[in-house]
């Protein structure tokens, strides 16, 4: 069979070849064709040398990437593998630089800085894998931590227990058939991440003789990790909100020969050496990247403070989970699905599978270690044995599905896994839809996605009820958020009063005497600021923070009071959408629209607790920066049945017809059927 790329109505490659190398060759080429910016500067960040053509603003990054030694694990994890995932990565990489030098020619990022291609390695996409969910777990909170128990104390660790405001999420529901108008399930949901420009996920078919798959790939990365459709059976993840990275405290000192570090049996040596960054318009900088028999020193170092370094599973166990990415594609079965992620390291993520014959799939896959309590809390001392990594948490938690299964990040089934989940109500509410009726098809799937019920505001708006002595305009403004029907809608300025209340009050709890001392220097690095940032932790944490008896001298009815005048007398708010718009992130903060193209109404509903979930930056502003980086829905009946969409388009090159031309669609949460070209 000779390869082809056909492409359907929105530019989606469908791309077929003899065999599965192939087919990955090919895949290889068409994301560097797609996406040669996007996939370059993944490459760069995960050698830790992206500061050579962004400049000193990414120079926190690649000093953390070269610290934490993210290519050297993915040399590792390369070399760990089975000879035929290697041979087929190796296709994939070939593809990819077989295509990247010319396909730079025709995206403008190259042009902008003046970036060369660089020849990637075997291990590349492993490396790619690594750099992009190295924060996935959320180690950095345990730095936000340590912080509230230092000038707080340690009754206050659990004073901001919430979703974390860098955590990427999804929904995902599973409909059996007794649920379904055809009979047969339906699986369906969407990522929350950072909408960037190109977006994180490509559509794509890949079609070989030994299968034919659908689904959603990650550029960079061989084959369909997370979300795909086989015909036969189809799958889909969210992250599990494990924890699974410690971050230990060290003691280091230099000898004659080198770097020691204090261990529970002692002295023991360090590896040390240095590396020169680079940066654009800048001085090279010189770092000492050292490793002790915890992990690789991220903060601080031999002439600091302080210095803590970061155990993480693929640079423990050598192994991230690659072999499981050529069975998915070759699955027919449920058991094959579950089968196929036995072997997955990172991140741990909460699976669902259906498949034509029945079967049913609801799982949790990863890798997490098992030790002291205080490892998932904090930052714990190197040298005492009680913090040491005992073996692997097994098995790993599963469910049968016995109605309907549902998975959005809060506690559920990974609850034995982790410390910070997101808060019940997205998954709370994504169920109350889910059992309202039998007869669901694909068609009928943006009713769940595009849900706007924010399940948090009772708990501000209680706060409310009992106030005493309002101006006559607070009075006016309490009785219509009262009366508020609790949907995020664009078009409601109900949702945009209530967001500014919601906004004051934060402002007021984190301005607060009692709170006021963490506002203190964290001594984090810069790529660590946002996890330590007061007014994001008091946002995510607000509802905790009303109900919680740890702030004594807080009287939070007083700030709500306060925050309700405040907005009672400014002038009117607009409706929601006015100040709630999307704003998709690019490196270089370019466009999303190429000069004379036709701009688009970015205006947004939904909010951060809704199924619908567009996030803000907490207390700061109310454009929307994470939401979801696509949505599906796989028709296990009749897989041509299927539908998707992404936030922009098929192609990540400024100008490109399919550069987003899914934006209107993804804006009113619509979805694009999954059509062969």
């Amino acid at each position: 069979m000779n390869a082809t790329v056909d492409r359907d109505a929105w530019g989606v490659p469908h791309l077929s070849a003899g065999d599965p190398l192939e087919l990955a060759y090919l895949q290889g080429q068409n994301a560097a064709t797609d996406r040669a910016w996007q996939i370059e500067l993944q490459h760069r960040r995960s050698l830790g040398s992206s500061a050579a053509f962004l400049g000193r603003e990414a120079l926190s990054w690649d000093i953390f990437a070269r610290q934490a030694r993210l290519d050297d694990t993915a040399q590792r994890c390369w070399e760990n593998l089975d000879a035929g995932t290697r041979e087929w990565v190796s296709a994939y990489v070939a593809g990819v630089n077989e295509a990247l030098p010319g396909a730079a020619g025709g995206a403008p990022e190259f042009v902008q800085t003046g970036l060369v291609p660089q020849e990637w390695q075997p291990w590349t996409p492993l490396a790619n894998w690594i750099a992009i969910h190295i924060l996935f777990a959320g180690f950095p909170t345990k730095l936000w931590r340590e912080h509230v128990a230092q000038h707080l104390g340690d009754a206050s660790l659990d004073l901001f227990n919430s979703e974390g405001p860098s955590t990427a999420g999804s929904n995902g529901w599973l409909i059996p058939g007794h649920r379904t108008a055809t009979g047969q399930p339906i699986i369906a949901g969407d990522p929350h991440r950072y909408i960037e420009s190109p977006g994180v996920y490509q559509q794509i078919r890949l079609t070989c003789p030994s299968y034919d798959v659908i689904g959603l790939a990650v550029p960079g990365i061989p084959g369909i990790a997370h979300f795909g459709h086989t015909g036969e059976v189809a799958w889909a993840i969210t992250n599990a909100m494990a924890d699974y990275q410690d971050l230990y405290s060290e003691q280091l000192r230099r000898t004659g020969s080198g770097v020691e570090a204090l261990g529970p049996d002692g002295w023991e040596p360090a590896e040390v050496h240095t590396e020169l960054v680079e940066v654009a318009g800048g001085e090279t900088v010189e770092i000492e990247v050292i490793e002790t028999a915890r992990g690789p020193v991220i903060i601080g170092g031999l002439d600091e403070n302080r210095a803590l370094s970061l155990r993480y599973p693929p640079r423990v166990s050598h192994r991230i989970g690659f072999e499981s990415l050529q069975k998915l594609l070759q699955a027919t079965t449920v058991k094959d699905v579950d089968d196929a992620f036995d072997p997955w390291v990172e991140p741990v993520n909460v699976v669902m599978a259906a498949d034509t014959a029945g079967g049913l799939l609801y799982r949790t896959a990863g890798l997490v270690p098992t030790r002291h309590n205080d490892n998932r809390l904090r930052v714990v001392p190197a040298w005492e044995a009680e913090h040491q990594w005992q073996g692997w948490h097994s098995p790993m938690p599963r469910a049968t599905v016995d109605d309907v299964a549902v998975m959005a990040n809060s506690r559920e089934l990974a609850e034995p896994l982790g410390v910070d989940f997101a808060a019940p109500h997205r998954f709370r509410r994504i169920r109350e839809l889910l059992v309202e009726r039998d007869d669901w098809t694909v068609e009928t799937m943006p009713l769940i996605h595009t849900d706007t019920l924010i399940g948090s505001a009772d708990s501000l708006l209680d706060l409310l009820a009992d106030l005493q002595n309002l101006s006559p305009e607070a009075t006016t403004l309490r009785g219509q958020l009262f009366a508020w029907d609790r949907r995020m809608e664009a078009t409601s300025t109900a949702a945009s009063s209530y967001a500014a209340v919601r906004k004051a009050l934060v402002r007021r709890i984190a301005e607060h005497p009692a709170l006021a001392v963490l506002e203190q220097d964290a001594g984090v690095p810069e790529l660590f600021v946002p996890y330590v940032d007061m007014l994001s932790h008091v946002y995510f944490a607000l509802e905790n923070l009303i109900a919680t008896d740890l702030l004594p001298d807080v009287n939070i009815k007083w700030l709500a009071q306060e925050a309700l005048e405040e907005v009672a007398h400014r002038k009117p708010r607009g409706p929601w959408g006015e100040t709630h718009h999307l704003t998709p992130l690019h490196a270089l903060r370019g466009p999303i629209f190429a000069p004379g193209e036709e701009h688009y109404d970015l205006t947004l509903s939904g909010d951060h607790h809704c199924v619908m979930s567009t996030s803000s930056l907490p207390g700061l502003t109310d454009t929307c920066i994470r939401a979801s980086a696509a949505r599906y829905a796989w028709d296990v009946a009749d897989r041509n049945n299927s539908a998707w969409i992404v936030p922009l388009g098929a192609s990540g090159i400024l100008g490109d017809p399919h550069h987003h031309d899914q934006l209107p669609l993804w804006l009113r949460g619509e979805l694009a059927p999954v059509d062969a070209p």
